[in-house]
């Protein structure tokens, strides 16, 4: 037996009902439908029966709406709104061309060749919005659980999220740490052992930041004493000016320092053995079946085949002087 509800939407009821409400007419109502006249007067009867009032009422040869009429005349057209709303809404999220794309960004790193590549993406499809949101590493995990962002651009490996299941991730670039100081003896080395960089205290990240922890893990790793903090800033450019200031050492991302290293006095030296990592979307697997996501993806492929993360890092440097 059918329900109340499938009566009222069965048949194209509604249609029926509102094509009758705009032309206060059965014949005219019924010609525009391509029904027949007794066929519209017994779906708005059997309407009229399930809803147990009449929708119209005649005086003379005029037709009329009734209270019940008006009422569900409101509904109705809340119904397709709501409908057409839906349909807008599914639409945007299946298409390759439009929507919005909701990115996360670690705060800590280099953003330059990523801002660079969103312009060239806007360029190209200009009715996608873009959202960019600069985040700490707990409040990128919190968001990609509630879905608040499609895609993070963060560091890798990240020991702080236990169920990897939901997620997939994809590389960027291979990232390295540099040791930097201002140590005149470092200009003729290429790398520096661990237990050599505690000769001076150091400006870091906070406790709490992806980049400190996996420092310390290093160092641990090594068998040797963590750093000396003598100030800690979540930015790299306040780390590296409050370094340059202060003849503090420090370490950064590779492709900050390309980035940025111009003009600097201190010196930079890989690690021995070098601390590595990566830099890397990560995004919850079903995002990639979001033609708008896979299109994104494919588009920064092609744009790291132009040129590597690299180059292009260093490219920005120059540009900037």
């Amino acid at each position: 037996m059918k329900t109340r509800q499938e009566n009222i939407f069965s048949s194209k009821t509604l249609t029926y009902f509102l094509q009758l409400a705009e032309t206060m007419n059965y014949t005219q109502a019924a010609q525009l439908l391509g029904i027949t006249q007794p066929a519209l007067t017994q779906q708005i009867k059997k309407l009229e029966r399930t809803v147990g009032a009449p929708l119209f009422y005649s005086v003379g040869k005029k037709l009329h709406i009734s209270d019940a009429g008006r009422t569900m005349l409101d509904a109705t057209h809340q119904i397709y709104d709501l409908l057409n709303t839906a349909t807008d809404e599914i639409q945007s999220s299946t298409s390759a061309t439009h929507g919005k794309i909701n990115i996360g960004i670690l705060a800590s790193m280099e953003i330059s060749v990523i801002q660079s590549f969103l312009i060239q993406y806007y360029k190209q499809f200009p009715d996608i919005e873009v959202s960019m949101h600069l985040l700490t590493r707990k409040e990128i995990w919190d968001r990609l659980e509630k879905n608040k962002i499609d895609i993070a651009i963060m560091y890798l490996p990240d020991d702080s999220i236990k169920n990897w299941k939901p997620y997939k991730s994809r590389k960027i670039a291979d990232e390295r740490l540099l040791f930097i100081s201002q140590d005149p003896a470092l200009k003729t080395r290429k790398k520096i052992r661990f237990k050599d960089t505690l000769d001076n205290k150091w400006v870091t990240y906070p406790d709490e930041y992806y980049l400190n922890q996996f420092i310390s893990e290093a160092y641990k790793n090594q068998l040797v004493d963590r750093p000396v903090s003598a100030a800690q800033f979540t930015s790299p450019f306040e780390i590296m000016r409050f370094a340059e200031a202060t003849e503090l050492s420090t370490a950064l991302p590779k492709s900050f320092y390309e980035a940025h290293n111009l003009g600097l006095k201190g010196n930079a030296v890989q690690f021995d053995p070098a601390i590595q990592f990566e830099l890397a979307f990560v995004f919850r697997k079903e995002k990639e079946d979001i033609p708008r996501i896979d299109s994104f993806f494919r588009e920064f492929d092609h744009y790291l085949e132009e040129k590597d993360y690299l180059t292009r890092i260093r490219e920005q440097n120059r540009r900037i002087v």
